[in-house]
């Protein structure tokens, strides 16, 4: 392989992106716009729920527990409702997330001391929301209750009484950014890498001038890191873009080593570069190359990762699935560096398994264009 050849290549396939200005515009916008859409769309978080409440106690008991409902973030107090039967309705016509029922001896057991119930309806038409309402209500209800129990004692703290206190460590205000924004620098490596480098080949054979290129003294080798070069160079400019949005726009900093970051980065991108060149090379079609680069690079990045559903609870031949799936050991060390700010003493093992990913990528796309030579 000589130096001069593959730099020949490199200049060419250079040349071609920066006329392709759609390829280059997408290489460039499309990984801020997938930032900028999941970072701000995409959120495990609950903010605002819109909620109703019948107080059917009007005591000052149940004002001191709305109070503390609607003084968080988490629920906007939209109305109170007269009786059941407009309860239901905030509920079916969708205008209420939550629905917080106050029986009318609420303020009388509380200052009886005895226990006191109250009632949540939750809009179970979007599941993952409402679970995160209902733990959300139920927990206010606990701060509520421990309050309660705290005056009714006199003394925080009974000999023998348990007292739990939790800390969520390396997320402390548990921000679904500071999870999903890593993740997302993957997606955008994939993007950029398979999406684009699938049709590069295809394009020289559909276009005729691959044949011109069999004539000449180029290799295989030189062909494969000529064509690479240009994309690496923008992936590696994509993960920087991302890095900095995610700095300055979401507030996520990083934890651990910046260069470790950017230096296995570049192997997860080598190998999703190499993978798109070896669908380019095998199949000789663009749309074709860049269909099946969608279905088995951007897809299972979206879904099998761990980016956005946890691992541990897909069926279990699902949870087999995800261990071929280079993405899953890379958003471990994102999420690693990002906000444990861990190094190769723990990440050693995810880092081998994406080199070798990117090496046996290299040798199929390879043989693959060495028969296409020939």
């Amino acid at each position: 392989m000589k130096a001069r050849r593959l730099l020949a290549i490199a200049h060419k396939e250079s040349l071609h992106l920066s006329r392709d200005w759609r390829s280059l515009a997408l290489a460039l916008a499309m990984p801020l716009l997938l930032i900028l859409i999941y970072g701000y769309a995409l959120t495990f978080d609950l903010r605002h729920a819109p909620t109703v409440i019948f107080d059917q106690s009007q005591s000052r008991e149940s004002r001191e527990f709305i109070s503390l409902m609607t003084g968080t973030p988490y629920f906007d107090l939209l109305g109170y409702a007269g009786d059941e039967k407009q309860l239901t309705e905030y509920l079916i016509r969708g205008q209420a997330m939550l629905a917080v029922v106050i029986p009318r001896d609420f303020g009388q057991n509380i200052a009886a001391k005895r226990p006191a119930s109250v009632q949540l309806l939750v809009d179970g038409s979007d599941a993952n929301t409402s679970r995160l309402a209902r733990g959300y209500a139920e927990a206010v209800t606990a701060v509520y209750s421990r309050s309660v129990l705290l005056e009714a004692m006199e003394t925080t703290r009974r000999p023998g009484q348990a007292d739990v206190r939790t800390r969520a460590w390396y997320n402390p205000d548990l921000r679904s950014q500071n999870v999903l924004v890593p993740g997302i620098i993957a997606m955008v490596m994939v993007v950029v890498a398979a999406l684009l480098t699938s049709t590069t080949i295809a394009k020289e054979w559909e276009s005729g001038s691959m044949e011109q290129l069999i004539s000449t003294p180029v290799q295989a080798d030189e062909l494969i890191f000529g064509k690479v070069a240009p994309y690496f160079a923008i992936g590696m400019l994509d993960v920087a873009m991302a890095v900095v949005v995610g700095r300055l726009v979401f507030a996520v900093p990083i934890a651990g080593n910046a260069a470790l970051l950017f230096a296995l980065s570049a192997i997860f991108l080598s190998g999703a570069l190499f993978l798109g060149i070896f669908l380019s090379s095998a199949l000789k079609t663009q749309v074709l190359a860049n269909q099946l680069a969608i279905l088995i690079g951007f897809m299972p990045t979206l879904i099998l990762s761990g980016f956005v559903f946890a691992i541990a609870n897909m069926p279990q031949p699902l949870q087999w699935l995800t261990y071929i799936v280079p993405a899953r050991y890379f958003i471990v060390i994102l999420r690693g560096i990002y906000l444990k700010g861990i190094g190769l003493e723990i990440l050693w093992i995810e880092a081998l398994l994406l080199a070798v990913y990117a090496l046996v990528m290299l040798v199929l796309t390879r043989k693959t264009l060495v028969l296409r030579l020939e």
